[in-house]
């Protein structure tokens, strides 16, 4: 599979998000395909520059997100959502930044945008990416290079927007 382009539509697969009674499964069109929307994915929860930088950035720029139009900012991870939910509450989300789990990289694959982390003892993971969608339309695709924390950043999609 290629790597998903701008004007393209997402792929359609299975997200699961924390709901009141615990997890929930919701498919990708159903969370991502209304409105605008700023969805960022991380390699990974509770890693070094995903939790000092990465998430911190969007949780700080939700509201000016918002402010230009944005509906929902939301954070992926090929993690399970009981770690996601952990890492929300540590690094204090609230409702600024909704948590997706990508549990066994269906979505990230479908996106064309994995990446093998088994080097580091992660498995198969997520590309450090950034992406503006409207009604899952992808309008603008930032992908990093590997090693790199620069155009996924909050302000690199503020400036975008």
């Amino acid at each position: 599979m290629n790597m998903i382009a701008t004007g393209q539509r997402l792929p359609e697969a299975s997200l699961t998000v924390m709901g009141k009674e615990g997890p929930e499964t919701i498919s990708a069109n159903e969370l991502l395909g209304h409105g605008r929307v700023v969805l960022f994915a991380v390699p990974g929860a509770f890693t070094p520059t995903c939790s000092a930088r990465h998430l911190p950035g969007f949780v700080e720029q939700a509201a000016s997100l918002k402010s230009r139009g944005v509906d929902r900012v939301v954070c992926l991870a090929v993690n399970d959502i009981f770690v996601l939910e952990a890492w929300a509450q540590q690094k204090d989300v609230g409702d600024s930044v909704e948590m997706v789990a990508d549990g066994n990289g269906d979505f990230t694959r479908a996106l064309g945008l994995e990446m093998d982390a088994s080097a580091f003892g992660m498995g198969e993971r997520s590309q450090r990416f950034a992406m503006i969608l409207r009604d899952g339309i992808v309008e603008s695709l930032m992908v990093d290079a590997p090693g790199e924390f620069r155009v996924s950043s909050a302000e690199y999609v503020l400036d975008q927007l």
